[in-house]
């Protein structure tokens, strides 16, 4: 087989494929809204097809099961969400902080469902749902370490202190999408004074992490 022809046979393959890849996206884009804020049990596959108007074996064809097509739309989520923390480098470290932490509570408010599977860990002990979550996790504190000291490789007490301060934010925002009391302009900056005592009892006890200034009490 020439070059030419090689080629010819090559290009209807990419075409697929991006056909594929466009079909499965759209999969999940529908997905993301159906389980939006509908449990993860609440939807069988019937529902799932009858309401995306698409033939049950198409979901099965792209992601085997029902458990695979919501994984896949948890990760499409969350994909999002460590994008945009991980984004807004160019700005001051508060301004990083709030839009951050507002980032999350939108995501929270938004896809509470998905949600509440990633920080619950799904049904028993899922380890891929754990992954997530300890994705999430790993990148929001790489976000606050690198706006706090300017860099993300930090000592362990520090890493520590941030990651405690992260397991109660996931807490309280559980509890915030069941009962909505505080809005989420209140939510925000109630995080994000509870992370400025988190950063001044890390330099307590390790000086080399000293709390950034707009985190340190007033004299």
């Amino acid at each position: 087989m020439n070059l030419r022809q090689q080629d010819a046979v090559a290009r209807p393959r990419a075409r697929g494929t991006e056909r594929s890849a466009a079909r499965r996206a759209e999969l999940i884009a529908i997905g993301r809204r159906l389980f939006a804020d509908t449990s993860y049990d609440a939807l069988s596959m019937d529902d799932i097809a009858r309401q995306a108007h698409v033939a049950k074996g198409l979901i099965y064809y792209y992601f085997q099961s029902k458990r695979g097509y919501y994984l896949a739309i948890v990760r499409d989520s969350v994909a999002d969400l460590v994008a945009f923390a991980a984004s807004g480098a160019e700005l001051p470290a508060v301004d990083r902080v709030h839009r951050t932490i507002d980032g999350y509570l939108r995501f929270a408010e938004h896809h509470q469902a998905a949600y509440r599977t990633i920080v619950s860990g799904g049904v028993g002990f899922d380890t891929e749902v754990h992954a997530i979550r300890d994705g999430v996790r790993e990148a929001i504190i790489a976000t606050i370490a690198e706006g706090a000291y300017g860099r993300t490789e930090i000592a362990p007490p520090a890493r520590m202190g941030l990651l405690s301060w992260v397991c109660g934010v996931e807490g309280a925002t559980l509890d915030w999408i069941d009962r909505p009391a505080l809005s989420r302009e209140t939510m925000r900056e109630l995080l994000v004074r509870t992370l400025g005592g988190a950063l001044r009892a890390v330099e307590e006890l390790d000086p080399s992490h000293p709390a950034p200034p707009p985190a340190r009490r007033p004299d």
